[in-house]
């Protein structure tokens, strides 16, 4: 009873619940209507417990059946929502961990297989060219996939113009195409031809733990040009970078292939950074379908007007492949599909998982090639090469630190301080109870000092 609970009368002017509203509306029902009832009405009259009114115990477990009808579909409710919470986190958290093995296996697949079509075919520009056009496919499976996940249809070019809102409110026009997706294309291609050339002339180790100064990149352009927040540990991790960079350009002198390979990568990092410093500036937070358009289109651009560049070196001898019967189809293939495939994931899984994720699985890709290149290629590293990849690595790693680190950080060390103060109050207690325990059985009293 909720009297009993407060421990005091309720007033006598207060009603109970009725039909009318009146004090008495509905003991007489209630009491014949069960028997039981009218007993139980009369104990409590002559107890006169805590101020009865007649019909007030009926009231009352009517009142306590419907509340408690009540509660377990609220406290399940209740129960339900922070569950269902967890096990969305779980399950993110899971399909996080798939996408990082499927990121970094994608990653590392891709530079070994250029390297093996290197054996046989060396035409970096061309191989850049033929695997960027596959980007076309992007925005196709982009859109099977909604097809096969959604239940509102849309067709092909609804689906399209509603995604070529990325380059605007009116939509996607030729000049808007020029503009937009020209500057984008040449930064793709010049990325990836320059980690191809890279790939030429060191290891694949090397060459992605380098990729990997990107990120420092991103951040100083970030700062500089959009105005980003200064962090402190991401300068220092910008100078781990540098540092590892010249380091690797230390290794074998700063003569030779091995130099001109670290300056391609540092090239290859600087132009993807630059990339996805102007696609934040002018494009903004592209979702996942305005994503697969825009490589579609940038897809499209390689192939309409980039495909001349091929052509102009095969005549010029620059790269001559030869016969098109002759080329390695099966490696080209493979590595455009890698290729296409760690494109799809790291956008997809940016809306699927957390981000961080997807970065980490982009650094796990240099211990995967490190662990190919010993195995399988018998490659041995030396000491100054393994400490430039591991401060590079280390760099990588601090720039994925969140822009309030070092508040969270503070407010975690006041969490543990504050509980071992609390700790340390209980054990006093504990132990000032357990002396007086023992002076008052020894018969003594404790005097305090002045």
């Amino acid at each position: 009873m909720s009297s009993a609970d407060g421990g005091g009368e309720p007033p006598k002017n207060t009603p109970l619940p009725g039909n009318d509203g009146s004090l008495f509306a509905d003991a007489p029902k209630v009491a014949a209507a069960n028997g039981v009832h009218d007993i139980e009405d009369r104990i409590l009259r002559i107890t006169g417990f805590y101020g009865y009114y007649p019909g007030y115990s009926s009231h009352k477990r009517d009142e306590g059946s419907e509340s408690h009808a009540e509660t377990p579909a609220s406290d399940v409710s209740r129960e339900a929502t922070p569950y269902q919470t967890c096990a969305n986190a779980i399950l993110k958290v899971f399909g996080g961990l798939l996408v990082v093995l499927c990121v970094s296996s994608s990653w590392v697949g891709t530079t070994q297989v250029i390297q093996l079509t290197f054996q046989s075919f060396s035409c970096p520009f061309f191989i850049s060219w033929f695997s960027s056009n596959w980007n076309l496919f992007f925005f196709p499976l982009y859109y099977s996939g909604h097809v096969a996940t959604t239940r509102e249809k849309q067709t092909p070019m609804q689906k399209f113009r509603e995604c070529s809102r990325v380059f605007g409110e009116e939509g996607m026009t030729l000049k808007l195409f020029l503009k937009r997706t020209a500057p984008f294309s040449i930064l793709w291609t010049l990325t990836n031809y320059l980690y191809l050339l890279a790939l030429r002339k060191l290891t694949a180790t090397d060459v992605s733990a380098l990729y990997c100064c990107h990120k420092a990149f991103v951040f100083l352009l970030s700062w500089i040009v959009l105005k980003d927040r200064f962090m402190g540990v991401r300068i220092v991790a910008a100078i781990m970078a540098i540092t590892g960079i010249v380091m690797m350009a230390y290794a074998d002198g700063f003569h030779g292939d091995s130099f001109m390979g670290v300056a391609l990568a540092v090239g290859s990092a600087s132009t993807s950074a630059l990339y996805k410093v102007l696609f934040k500036m002018f494009l903004g937070s592209a979702n996942l379908g305005e994503a697969a358009h825009f490589f579609s289109t940038m897809g499209f651009f390689n192939l309409v007007f980039i495909s001349c560049v091929p052509f102009i070196l095969y005549f010029t001898r620059v790269e001559h492949w030869g016969s098109i019967s002759s080329l390695p189809w099966g490696y080209l293939c493979g590595l455009a599909g890698l290729w296409l495939v760690f494109n799809i994931l790291v956008n997809v899984g940016v809306v699927l998982t957390y981000p961080i994720l997807i970065s980490i699985g982009t650094l796990l890709s240099v211990p995967g090639n490190a662990a190919i290149d010993v195995l399988k290629h018998e490659v041995i590293f030396s000491v100054v090469r393994l400490a430039a990849t591991c401060i590079i690595c280390l760099g990588f790693l601090l720039m994925l630190l969140p822009e309030e680190w070092d508040s969270l950080t503070l407010r975690f060390l006041a969490t543990l301080a504050d509980k071992k103060a609390e700790d340390h109050g209980e054990e006093l207690t504990e132990s000032s109870i357990h002396t007086r325990s023992r002076s008052r059985a020894n018969g003594a009293v404790s005097i305090p000092l002045a």
